[in-house]
């Protein structure tokens, strides 16, 4: 028969359990807790779990030994290759930095000697520009002018300094972190600003080097076309004159070949010589016309009778006067129109005081009526030299310089010297 359970009654408690062994005529009890029996059992799931770990350890070990090796042999292997990359990009950096500084210094040395040959240039050229400024003048108003030079402000820095520019700045370093810490993007970026300035700067002190080489030369060319067009204009003005002027200096005779481009050592040379042809030319041309007798032998002083037929003053019947007559106080004085040697220094008959001085090719020239002579036979003298003061000595009606010019003995006209003197007086 079964009872149904009872609710426990307030104020009892339930017994503890306990456990009685029978052994023969011993009989144990034991009284269990549940609490030790809690704490046996934590303790025996505890030993089972550790055993179940240890095994899972001795297990499993091996392979993740063999894993962390793998994973650990794997970044040394892409830590070792990115330092090559590194080492390969720093040599290459490095190699290039080597040809660009090659670059830099044959660059630099060629522009230390393009400007020595200029130098060289400028003092071979500067007594001949002295000489043509001297025989020529000022340049024409058609001489072409050189170009305005460039700003070379950024180019004024050394040799040295644009060879520093692409020196390495340090030794490469042994390590990956100096690598990272020199050939940084940023380092890069710089070098190649400060390369491209270095260019930039090359190409301005090239534009400079080439304006003066085209400076020189245009300034050569423009001085040789001045002292042929002076030439020109000497020998048409004595021409003109009826004055034959024997110089043979035609510059744009028939000429012909293959065309072969010329450098500007060559062109220099060329243009060198050109200018020198023309000054020798100008040169002749002067040389000859400064030996006839072209200058005013009474500057300043009016003309009171020229050259041809006219009424005799004493006896008034037409006659040859065979120079011009210059209105001269006495005492003034009388220079010579060319340079020459004195032939003839003294009292001439209708002449009077008279001195002739022969200038050569024919030409010779009289000076009569004079007051005082200062001059004596075999003197030579140069254009513009005083040879007497003027008077009324001889066949004249009054104070007055009688003036002659003779070709080959026979007495021509005065006048066309004169015109033709004052149109090259100036180049002279």
């Amino acid at each position: 028969m079964t009872y149904p359970a009872r609710p426990p009654v307030f104020g009892k408690r339930k017994e503890p359990h306990t456990i009685i062994i029978a052994h023969g005529d011993e009989i144990r009890h034991f009284t269990v807790r549940p609490w030790l029996m809690a704490l046996l059992g934590s303790a025996l799931a505890a030993v089972a779990i550790g055993y179940l770990l240890a095994t899972s350890y001795l297990v499993f070990r091996d392979d993740l030994l063999g894993a962390t090796a793998a994973r650990q042999a794997r970044m040394q292997q892409a830590y070792e290759d990115r330092i090559s990359a590194l080492r390969a990009q720093v040599d290459r950096i490095t190699s290039r930095q080597l040809l660009d500084q090659q670059l830099m210094e044959s660059k630099v040395s060629e522009l230390i000697a393009r400007q020595s040959q200029l130098t060289l240039r400028h003092g071979r050229i500067g007594p001949m520009l002295e000489r043509a400024n001297t025989a020529a003048g000022a340049l024409p108003a058609i001489a072409p002018l050189p170009e305005q030079k460039p700003d070379t402000s950024a180019a004024l820095a050394s040799p040295a300094t644009l060879t520093t520019a692409y020196a390495p700045e340090a030794e490469l370093r042994a390590t990956s972190a100096s690598a990272f810490a020199f050939w940084s993007p940023r380092a890069a970026i710089t070098a190649e600003s400060e390369a491209d300035h270095a260019d930039k700067i090359f190409v301005t002190i090239n534009q400079s080097l080439r304006t003066i080489e085209n400076e020189q030369i245009t300034r050569i060319d423009a001085l040789a076309e001045n002292a042929y067009q002076t030439a020109d204009t000497i020998r048409d003005a004595l021409q003109t004159a009826g004055l034959s002027v024997d110089v043979d200096f035609d510059k744009d005779e028939a000429t012909g070949g293959p065309l072969i481009s010329a450098d500007k050592a060559s062109m220099f040379e060329t243009k060198v010589k050109e200018l020198d042809q023309a000054l020798d030319a100008l040169d002749q041309v002067k040389d000859k016309a400064r030996k006839l007798p072209i200058s005013n032998p009474a500057p300043g002083l009016a003309i009171t009778s020229t050259y041809g037929v006219r009424r005799d003053p004493l006896l008034g019947i037409p006659a040859l006067h065979s120079g011009m007559d210059f209105r001269a106080p006495t005492g003034t004085a009388v220079r010579v129109t060319a340079s020459g040697t004195v032939t003839k220094a003294g009292s001439n008959g209708g002449y009077g005081n008279m001195v002739e001085v022969d200038h050569g090719n024919g030409f010779s020239t009289r000076y009569a009526h004079l007051s005082r002579v200062r001059v004596s036979i075999g003197d030579s003298v140069e254009t513009y030299a005083v040879i007497g003061d003027s008077g009324s000595t001889g066949r004249s009606t009054g104070p007055h310089l009688h003036y002659e010019v003779r070709h080959n003995g026979d007495p021509v006209d005065p006048l066309r010297f004169l015109k033709a003197g004052k149109k090259v007086v100036k180049f002279l």
